[in-house]
C-alpha cells in the first residue's frame, strides 16, 4: 500500500471515529453527576419511589421529586394497581397517570419537554400530557391535582384514581 493511500485511509478512519464519538456523546442520556440532571437536553429515566399512604391521602417528598426529577409510584386499589409519575419540568412539578394504554407500559422518560414511552416510543407533551407522535397518542396522560404541604406533594386517592381512569380512555375528559 502506498503512502498516499495509507494517509487517506487513516484520515477516513479518524473522521469516522470522530463522528462516532460525537454521535455517542449526543445520544447518551444519563447523567453521571450526583446532582439532579437538567431536563433541557438530558434523558431522565424514572426512579420508582414508595409514596406515603395515610387514609385517603397519598404524599411524596417534594425534595425527592426535585432531586430525582422523574419518579414513578403506584397505588393499590380495589380494581388492581394504578400507576403514576411525578416530575419536574420548567421549574414546575407535574403529577400524572402513568400508563401507555395500548402497549401497557408504565414507564416514561422525560426528555426535551416530552414524556417518551419506554416501551413503544410514543411521545407526549410534558406540560399537558397530550400526545405528539406514536401509536398511543390517543391516550393522553391525565393530570392529578395536588397541594404542597410541609415539603410534601399531597394528593387524594380519589383524584389519583380519577386521573388513572381518565388515562385509560381515549382523549381527555
Amino acid at each position: 500500500m502506498n503512502k498516499k493511500r495509507l494517509l487517506v485511509t487513516a484520515g477516513g478512519i479518524a473522521l469516522a471515529l470522530s463522528v462516532l464519538a460525537v454521535t455517542l456523546a449526543s445520544c447518551s442520556g444519563g447523567s453521571t453527576s450526583a446532582a439532579a440532571p437538567t431536563t433541557a437536553n438530558t434523558r431522565v429515566s424514572p426512579t420508582w419511589v414508595t409514596p406515603d399512604i395515610s387514609g385517603t391521602t397519598v404524599s411524596l417528598g417534594e425534595d425527592v421529586v426535585k432531586r430525582k426529577v422523574n419518579v414513578d409510584f403506584q397505588l393499590p386499589t380495589d380494581k388492581g394497581t394504578a400507576y403514576f409519575m411525578a416530575y419536574e419540568y420548567g421549574g414546575k412539578t407535574y403529577v400524572r397517570a402513568d400508563v401507555c394504554v395500548p402497549c401497557r407500559s408504565v414507564s416514561f422518560t422525560l426528555y426535551k419537554g416530552t414524556l417518551v414511552c419506554d416501551s413503544c416510543g410514543t411521545v407526549f407533551k410534558a406540560v399537558d400530557g397530550t400526545g405528539v407522535s406514536g401509536g398511543c397518542v390517543s391516550y393522553p396522560k391525565a393530570s392529578v391535582p395536588y397541594q404542597t404541604v410541609d415539603g410534601k406533594i399531597v394528593m387524594t386517592q380519589a383524584d389519583l384514581i380519577t386521573a388513572f381512569a381518565n388515562t385509560l380512555q381515549p382523549g381527555l375528559p
